[in-house]
């Protein structure tokens, strides 16, 4: 077993050297880049052409659930940069399909069906700029979030993910509660709240290791749980979900707001954390300290990662000298060997909470769920297109 652990360990500290020795890939052209993700984007929407159409998979389920609400973050982010009518009446449509409603109705603490309110401000944000207030868009997602502000529970995020899919909503309202001066907003606190549970109580003491700067995925992963190298087990793209919750968070929330300070402290840690872990061919590994486990490329938690760092190093967070090679090295391995002909994205990792869910993830492996996937590849291009 310890020599098992030494080789383990020697493995992990080659990969780490090959990373910082290797010679410095460059990013492409921003019109490479944006090319990349329309086609990727455009294979999707011709694959989904009806935006309210039901997902089957092993059930059927509604396409207002965290998997299409995820690659409609991305779709936004891609708006951003490239407005295009086509990718705002399609995010329309989808809310108008589903009546701008959540899954579970407006009684739901689930952040996986507040997702969705993301995009559904979004929308709102922008007709409302224009002086074309609906407020029909917000009504549902406002009055789940209120209900969850109103009650003293704080304990409903008990896995990482679900940081990604509520935390920004809470942002997004507090950003435009006008009733409390910028930064004190009720919505703020109560975010705090709930992400501090997460952080320093679920699961016993919280499911965040400020020594390695990364999370468990849920209590199931805390010690003694361990992966067969005898390491702690960091599942790449819960993480990811850790990174782009609190990107979305601090993009959103003024500069003066109540805790901001905490976020930007455990985002800079992780960005610590993640660069050593890096595959020499530019992936993370599922297992993020055990690369034995299910070992190989996957895109989720890479593109997660790559959108935490450049938006980092666009904001003056992170040393632009450090990180830049490793975003291209990222962004090039899934732009060449992830993006098919078609647009269709392989070595994407089924839904799932751990190494083993959703595997073989292979360059021809098709997930249970195709966008999300899709959601973390655009939010990663559309941040690279903003660097200098």
């Amino acid at each position: 077993m310890k020599r098992k652990r030494f080789i383990n360990r020697s493995l992990l500290l080659l990969c780490t050297l090959t990373v910082f020795t290797a010679p410095a890939q460059k990013l492409p052209a921003k019109k490479e880049i944006v090319a990349r993700m329309t086609l990727a984007n455009d294979y999707f929407m011709k694959t989904w052409p009806d935006p309210g159409k039901e997902i089957v998979t092993n059930k059927t389920r509604p396409s207002n659930i965290w998997t299409r609400a995820v690659y409609y973050e991305g779709l936004m982010a891609l708006y951003g940069i490239d407005k295009q009518k086509r990718y705002f009446d399609y995010a329309v449509d989808w809310g108008e399909k589903h009546q701008w409603g959540l899954r579970s109705g407006t009684n739901t603490r689930n952040a996986d069906d507040q997702c969705c309110g993301q995009t559904y401000i979004d929308l709102y944000q922008i007709d409302q700029a224009v002086g074309r207030a609906k407020p029909e868009r917000i009504h549902d997602i406002k009055a789940s979030m209120d209900a969850m502000v109103n009650s003293d529970k704080v304990n409903d995020w008990t896995w990482v993910d679900a940081l990604q899919m509520a935390m920004p909503v809470f942002a997004q309202l507090g950003a435009m509660d006008n009733g409390h001066s910028a930064g004190t907003s009720p919505y703020y606190e109560k975010m705090y709240q709930m992400y501090l549970h997460t952080k320093t109580k679920e699961g016993g003491n919280g499911l965040y290791n400020p020594k390695d700067g990364l999370w468990w995925r849920d209590k199931d992963f805390v010690p003694p749980y361990k992966e067969p190298n005898g390491q702690d087990c960091y599942w790449s793209r819960g993480n990811g979900w850790v990174v782009a919750a609190l990107v979305r968070v601090l993009d959103i929330m003024p500069k003066n707001a109540a805790h901001r300070d905490e976020y930007e402290k455990t985002f800079l840690e992780m960005m610590q954390a993640l660069p050593p872990l890096q595959r020499p061919d530019g992936y993370w590994n599922v297992s993020l300290h055990d690369p034995d486990n299910f070992g190989g490329k996957e895109m989720t938690g890479t593109a997660l990662f790559t959108y935490g760092m450049a938006w980092g190093v666009n904001h003056g967070l992170l040393d632009g000298k450090k990180y830049r090679p490793i975003i291209a090295k990222a962004w090039n391995a899934m732009a060449t060997e992830s993006v098919h002909p078609n647009g269709f994205l392989g070595y994407v990792q089924g839904t799932g909470k751990e190494p083993k869910d959703g595997q073989p993830v292979t360059y021809d492996s098709k997930p249970d769920f195709e966008d999300y996937g899709l959601g973390c590849f655009l939010l990663a291009g559309t941040e690279l297109c903003k660097m200098k």
